[in-house]
C-alpha cells in the first residue's frame, strides 16, 4: 500500500502544477508590472511587445539547461523581430539571488552573450506564478492581440541545435505570422526548476 502511495504522489504533484499553467488562448498575464532591466531601466511585457505579438522566455544564469539552448535565443530574437514579434527574457530565480542570478550576474550574462532584448528579474517570482512557468528555460509565445498562442520547449534538442527535427517554436511562429493554424500548441518545458522563494 505505502508503495503505491509513492508512484501515485508525483503524479499528483505533477497535475496541480500542470494544472496551474497559462492557457492557450489566455491573455498576456501582468502586462504593465515593471521589472528591472539589465540596461537599467524598469520595463513592461507590454514594453517588450511588438506590434506582431511577444516572446517570453523564463530563463536564468545557473541552470545548464539554459547553457544549451542559449545559442539560439539571439537568433530567435532577430528571426521574430523582423517580423514584429518583441522578446523577453526573464528571471524568476528569486532564491538564487545571491548564488549566480542577481541582476549584476545578469548584466553580466547579457554582455557576454550579446542580448539584443530585454533580461528582466521577476522580483518574488510574481510572472512566473502568474504564467505557471516552472522551468529554466520556458517558453510561451503571444499573438498580436495578446493570446497565448504556444508554450513549453523550443524545440527537440537542447544539446545541439543542428540536430533539432521539431523546432516547436519556429513553427508556432511561422504559422502564427502566417495566419494559419498552429499544429502544436503546447510541449512539455525541459529545463531546471524556477527557484521560488521556498524553494
Amino acid at each position: 500500500m505505502k508503495k503505491s502511495l509513492l508512484w501515485i504522489l508525483p503524479l499528483m504533484l505533477t497535475a496541480v502544477v500542470s494544472a496551474g499553467e497559462l492557457e492557450i488562448g489566455s491573455d498576456i498575464p501582468m502586462a504593465n508590472m515593471k521589472m528591472p532591466d539589465v540596461s537599467g531601466k524598469t520595463v513592461s511585457l507590454n514594453d517588450a511587445r511588438g506590434k506582431n505579438g511577444l516572446l517570453v522566455i523564463f530563463s536564468c544564469n545557473t541552470c545548464p539547461w539554459v547553457d544549451r539552448w542559449e545559442d539560439r535565443y539571439i537568433t530567435i530574437s532577430q528571426k521574430f523581430q523582423i517580423e514584429g514579434v518583441g522578446t523577453i527574457a526573464i528571471n524568476s530565480n528569486e532564491n538564487t539571488r545571491n548564488r549566480g542570478d542577481s541582476l549584476d550576474d545578469m548584466k553580466k550574462r547579457a554582455n557576454k552573450a550579446k542580448y539584443d532584448f530585454y533580461y528582466t528579474m521577476d522580483e518574488e517570482s510574481k510572472l512566473a506564478s502568474a504564467f505557471g512557468a516552472t522551468r529554466t528555460p520556458h517558453i510561451y509565445l503571444f499573438n498580436n492581440e495578446g493570446k497565448l498562442v504556444y508554450r513549453g520547449a523550443i524545440d527537440d534538442n537542447a544539446k545541439k541545435a543542428e540536430k533539432v527535427k521539431k523546432p516547436y517554436l519556429i513553427d508556432a511562429f511561422e504559422a502564427m505570422i502566417a495566419g494559419v493554424e498552429i499544429k502544436t500548441t503546447s510541449t512539455k518545458a525541459l529545463g531546471c526548476g524556477i527557484k521560488f522563494a521556498n524553494n
